[in-house]
């Protein structure tokens, strides 16, 4: 999926601007994915002194591409499961947990320099910045941002391939059964 936004360079219409908290809503995100995504050029913006101002027909558009409000597929649900299992190893050894997908990071963001993979790279550096407890919630969100970043996971090889076989396993056994 490829997501393309341009910058605004004039002044927006009053009567479709809304703040971060309300985009945030409508994402089913948090209002620093929103702040994110508008620091990385993903979605427009107005700055008054105190505030930022998103044009909602924009935050809608990206909210239906992303999926708002809909069901997971089963590879969002399967990729749900894994990343489940790299929190888990997250809680346990969080400086090794994050130094693996630093390192993974900048061998990515070397392959991709440009173009949106670098974007969501970009946002997966910010995830990263916040500390364990940010990655913790965005490795185990169903929110649309959450969703769109682990399609991009800088946490490949955590999981030891053992240990990915028996998730896999286990969410198929489970998929099976919720499906009927």
């Amino acid at each position: 999926m490829f997501l393309v936004f341009a910058w605004h360079d004039g002044s927006m219409d009053g009567s479709d601007l809304i703040r971060t908290g309300e985009a945030a809503a409508i994402l089913g995100s948090s209002r620093q994915h929103v702040v994110d995504l508008c620091n990385l050029g993903l979605l427009s913006y107005e700055r008054s002194p105190t505030q930022r101002r998103l044009r909602r027909s924009e935050v809608e558009t990206l909210a239906a591409r992303l999926g708002a409000g809909t069901r997971l597929n089963r590879d969002q649900r399967q990729s749900l499961w894994l990343h489940v299992a790299v929190a888990g190893h997250l809680a346990v050894d969080p400086t090794g947990t994050l130094e693996h997908a630093r390192t993974n990071l900048g061998r990515l963001r070397r392959a991709h320099p440009s173009g949106m993979s670098s974007r969501w790279l970009e946002a997966w550096q910010a995830v990263l910045g916040g500390g364990p407890d940010a990655v913790l919630q965005t490795l185990t969100s169903r929110a649309p941002m959450a969703i769109e970043l682990r399609q991009n996971s800088p946490f490949a090889g955590v999981l030891k391939d053992d240990e990915r076989r028996a998730v896999l396993r286990a969410f198929r056994d489970h998929d099976r059964v919720e499906l009927g």
